[in-house]
């Protein structure tokens, strides 16, 4: 029996994008949608609006990308989210944002590179919190961050509204100096 080759995974913080690049990130966010695992979307936006979005998000100097690639596609993301400069009071924590994974790119252990990826930036640019809020349906997700010391500390029951009901969320927060 012949062993399937090791796909290749890499995480990376994105500061431009190529075509490409562009059109795997929509892909895997439309992916990630229709999965139930959106952001905030419950069905995916047209590709211009969707586009006009991530374009977006590498303009706001608060905000960092960090994008996942299995065999060079990008397939995830998570944004980290600074406080802005006017809030001395939060500027020590960041906030974990607009994580997904196309659903069929999970398994390969990308999205905890990818937090731990934003964890790290979070460091490198002096955070010491990172703080984070999930629907309680997002089940992996709530796994990935309990087993990497996140606590919860919180929960809302009107947190989202999906299908006309609402859904509970989960917060979270982890120390970056332990």
């Amino acid at each position: 029996m012949t062993e399937m080759p090791k796909a290749d995974t890499k995480v990376e913080v994105a500061t431009a994008f190529t075509r490409g690049d562009l059109s795997d990130l929509c892909q895997a966010a439309d992916d990630a949608i229709k999965a139930g695992g959106g952001f905030g979307w419950l069905t995916p936006p047209r590709r211009d609006v969707m586009e006009t979005y991530w374009k977006g998000v590498l303009m706001v100097p608060e905000r960092t990308l960090i994008v996942g690639r299995l065999d060079n596609v990008i397939v995830g993301s998570a944004q980290l989210v600074r406080p802005t400069k006017n809030n001395e009071a939060q500027a020590h924590s960041g906030q974990l944002t607009t994580s997904f994974m196309a659903p069929w790119a999970r398994g390969h252990g990308l999205a905890r590179m990818i937090t731990e990826a934003v964890e790290n930036h979070a460091r490198k640019i002096g955070l010491t919190v990172l703080n984070l809020d999930v629907r309680e349906t997002q089940e992996a997700a709530i796994t990935l961050y309990r087993s990497l010391g996140y606590t919860e500390i919180g929960r809302h029951e009107h947190y989202a509204r999906v299908d006309g009901k609402f859904v509970a969320g989960l917060y979270f927060w982890k120390d970056l100096t332990a």
